[in-house]
Parts: C-alpha cells; structure tokens; sequence
C-alpha cells in the first residue's frame, strides 16, 4: 500500500514523546488527518528468582487514576541498546541484576496512536544491586509464583496490556503446567 505524507506539524514536544499531526493521502486517494505519538522506544523485562517467582512493581499511574501490577519496564535513552536498558531498569525498579538476559521478543504498543517499540528480555540468575529510582517513581517491588501470576491474569487483578503480552510470549518459562 502507498501512504503519501502531505504536511508534518510537530504539536508538542515532551520529556518522553513527542506529538505530530500530519496529513496523509491514502492509497485510493482520500486525504486523512492523523494524529500520534512519535517515541524513542522502551523495554520490559520478565524477571524471574531462582525459587521461581516473578518479580514485578505496583505503581500509581495517573493516567488511569489507580495503581497498575506491572513487569519492570523504561524508556531507552537516545542510541541506547536495549539489553543495556534492560539491565539498568532492572537495577532501579527491583533493585536486582541478572547474571543473565534473554531476548523474548519485540513488538508496537499501541500503533494506533504511537510509534512505541518495546524489546521483551527475560531475567534469570537475579543479585541485589540496585540504583536510585528515577525521580517521580513511587514503586512497590512484589513477587508471585506462576500459579498466582495465572491467577491474577484468569481473575482479571493484571491489567497493564504489556504485562499480558509478555506473560503470552514467555509461555515457556512461565507456564502454570
């Protein structure tokens, strides 16, 4: 399919993303309006003790007004790998490293509205070795066997879509069975 580019307009230029609204000519030949997010790119990591549990961070997140049961996540700096990333989210929001990161997957959040690409490490082998919390984050650190992860999931208690995402394509690794 070819999409035309018309006109850019960048709206609002933020810490996290950006805003742009452009005008876009279809392929049959109509003339849209569209409006989203333009994003550096995150990572989520799936970190898992040796006893078995998944560690994940309650936070409040304002948006929706509630506090959301998530798996560690952050934004990549500008030219930052991702592994990398991942590593240093871990170490601020559990407190822990991994001796080992595995590449699960990758894909768009929302790309409706946002050009966010999100890389999906996993994180066995933990050790304490944490790093100051962003400023702003108010985390609480929880661990949970898989049985009560699938429980949580099947009960409806996750709600945070990325989190759901990426229980689905680490299901070799977090398999209730």
């Amino acid at each position: 399919m070819d999409f035309k580019v018309l006109s850019s307009e960048h709206l609002y230029q933020g810490r996290v993303f950006d805003l742009w609204r452009e005008k876009v000519q279809y392929p049959d030949g109509r003339v849209g309006g569209i409006e989203f997010i333009k994003h550096g790119g995150a990572v989520t990591i799936l970190p898992i003790d040796d006893q078995g549990r998944i560690w994940f961070v309650r936070q409040y997140r304002h948006p929706t007004g509630i506090e959301l049961l998530e798996l560690p996540a952050g934004t990549l700096e500008p030219g930052e790998d991702p592994a990398e990333c991942a590593a240093r989210e871990l170490r601020e929001e559990i407190g822990m490293a991994a001796d080992q990161l595995t590449r699960l997957g990758e894909f768009f959040l929302a790309p409706g509205y946002s050009t966010e690409y999100m890389y999906v490490f996993l994180g066995r082998g933990l050790r304490i070795d944490p790093l100051e919390q962003d400023t702003g984050e108010l985390i609480i650190v929880e661990k949970y066997s898989v049985e009560e992860v699938w429980q949580m999931v099947k009960n409806g208690e996750i709600k945070d879509a990325k989190t759901l995402a990426i229980l689905s394509l680490a299901r070799e690794w977090v398999s209730p069975d």
